[in-house]
């Protein structure tokens, strides 16, 4: 009974925080069962989206900063179910040496926001990185393979770009640069270049300021029945809203109206993302939540009235903006065949899609064919010096993936230790740049113990002599995570406290796999598999 009163409490208390923590009425998410869908639709870290139809397929990409691959591709048949496609960007370090496990120097820089289009039977991806330039790829199928990446432009302090094709072939590149700019003494100009019809070079002497306001960036350009619209956020005082400027022709002048109502405490602001007509000729807006939590910023789906000419985000008010709304009837037919991914056995002979590394990886130091049907991390010495609250942030070859958010969630890696060597420490982990915890196991000369680390502080161990080993996590929907351990795989014992998950350099909590070793270049754990759930 006392089980039972405890976790009854512990419900009406998330129940309780839910509509403050995230103004949702309900701790469930996307598709229902009768038809209608929940925002977010995916609460999980999936920032600076954009996303276009093509045909019956829609499909998005989310930034992902120094997280390797780059580039996350999305799929979708209904626009609330989603599954991870692939990523576009299979080397950071054709960006940056400071993306690779050498340097591991770029927390909340590398890849931001970019737009997909599709256009001459190709599709089109075009992303920003603060201090590298500009980026480019395309591919046939948005699975890949993406061609390799090409450098459009070598500039710093600019962000947040979309290509656009005009009917008569044109291509367009529209970006904001955000350092003050010494002509117009201003900041976060936006301006419109033309592209070489290859889409792989700026066509400089075409170079126009077409807007200027308090950060204004996350640019898209679309026509819609003659008009020119470009899509962009700025901030006012009420937070950072989506705006539209409408034109005949695409350099101005512009007409200008605001899309829609944020408040950073309940809605935690939309303001970034694609604009859709369906076949059935509705309209959705896929966007994310810029002002990011524990898990990130979570991507939502909110319908589109078309109100005198502009597109209206969200249910429209009396001023005619919009505002925030959590629920409602799904645009199509939903398909619940499609899901986020997470479970992996590593049986397939290449990374499935769910799994980034933290930077770009070592590849001599990870392997799916030396042990068939297993995941095997070789040790290596983290980058000095090491910060012992932060040393993953400092350790190559840590394998990710996004933290959910919903009410009961629960990790579970089956590893095989035997291969381990003396100053090696290899297991589980939540870590963002502010916060870091782990369960692993450490081998101290001949001896092994089950260690529990949180932000630099470790238990004194448990001393274990089993070659399997299965380590757990479990957090809820407030992000409150709990370890396990077991022996057997069948009885999990609770070991640690209690942690926060947080967001930190604007990326949410990741759920991964590490593997260091502070002494020598020795020692390898293999990975069973890796079961993730999560509850709707």
């Amino acid at each position: 009974m006392k089980f039972t009163l405890n976790f009854l409490c512990q419900i009406f208390l998330l129940v309780t925080l839910s509509a403050t923590v995230f103004g949702q009425k309900t701790e469930s998410w996307g598709a229902q069962k009768d038809g209608t869908f929940y925002n977010p639709v995916i609460p999980s870290d999936y920032s600076d989206l954009d996303a276009i139809r093509v045909g019956d397929d829609f499909y998005a990409i989310s930034s992902t900063m120094q997280f390797s691959p780059g580039m996350v591709v999305l799929h979708s048949k209904d626009l609330v179910n989603w599954e991870i496609a692939g990523h576009v960007v299979a080397d950071l370090t054709k960006i940056s040496p400071n993306l690779n496990w050498t340097k591991m120097n770029s927390y909340g820089r590398g890849i931001w926001a970019g737009s997909i289009r599709y256009y001459k039977n190709k599709f089109w991806v075009y992303f920003g990185s603060p201090d590298d330039g500009f980026f480019m790829s395309s591919a046939t199928d948005a699975k890949g393979p993406w061609e390799p990446l090409h450098q459009v432009w070598n500039v710093s302090g600019w962000d947040d770009c979309s290509s656009f094709c005009d009917d008569d072939g044109q291509l367009y590149f529209i970006a904001t640069n955000f350092k003050l700019d010494p002509k117009t003494n201003k900041k976060y100009n936006i301006h419109l270049f033309k592209m070489a019809q290859d889409g792989k070079s700026l066509r400089m002497d075409t170079d126009t300021i077409i807007h200027q306001s308090s950060g204004s960036e996350a640019n898209k350009l679309y026509k819609i029945n003659g008009l020119y619209y470009h899509f962009f956020s700025e901030v006012k005082a009420e937070g950072r809203v989506m705006m539209m400027e409408r034109s005949r022709n695409i350099t101005g002048p512009w007409e200008i109206k605001q899309l829609n109502h944020v408040n950073k405490h309940t809605d935690r602001e939309p303001n970034q993302g694609g604009l859709m007509q369906l076949k059935n000729g509705q309209w959705w807006f896929f966007t994310h939540h810029g002002s990011g939590d524990w898990e990130g910023r979570a991507a939502s789906l909110l319908p589109v009235t078309w109100v005198d000419g502009w597109p209206i985000i969200g249910k429209v008010g009396e001023d005619n903006i919009g505002n925030m709304v959590w629920s409602g009837k799904a645009p199509i037919p939903l398909n619940p065949n499609i899901k986020i991914q997470t479970d992996d056995d590593f049986s397939s002979v290449v990374l499935r899609p769910q799994w980034e590394w933290n930077y770009q990886p070592r590849t001599d130091k990870w392997s799916l064919s030396e042990r068939k049907g297993f995941l095997r991390l070789k040790a290596f010495q983290p980058i000095k010096p090491e910060d012992p609250k932060k040393i993953l942030l400092r350790a190559g070859n840590t394998i990710t993936q996004r933290s959910m958010r919903t009410r009961a969630n629960e990790a579970t890696v089956k590893l095989d230790i035997s291969g381990m060597a003396d100053g090696q420490f290899a297991g589980l982990t939540h870590f963002s740049t502010t916060s870091l915890s782990m369960l692993g196991i450490k081998q101290q000369g001949e001896e092994r113990l089950m260690v529990y680390h949180a932000d630099g502080q470790e238990s004194p161990g448990i001393k274990i002599k089993e070659n399997i080993v299965w380590l757990r996590s479990t957090w809820d929907y407030q992000g409150q995570n709990h370890y396990f351990y077991s022996l057997d795989g069948k009885a999990f014992l609770p070991i640690g406290n209690a942690t926060q998950l947080t967001w930190g350099s604007y990326r949410g909590d990741r759920i991964g796999i590490f593997n260091y070793n502070k002494l020598a270049e020795k020692g390898f754990v293999d990975i069973d598999y890796f079961n993730y759930k999560y509850s709707k």
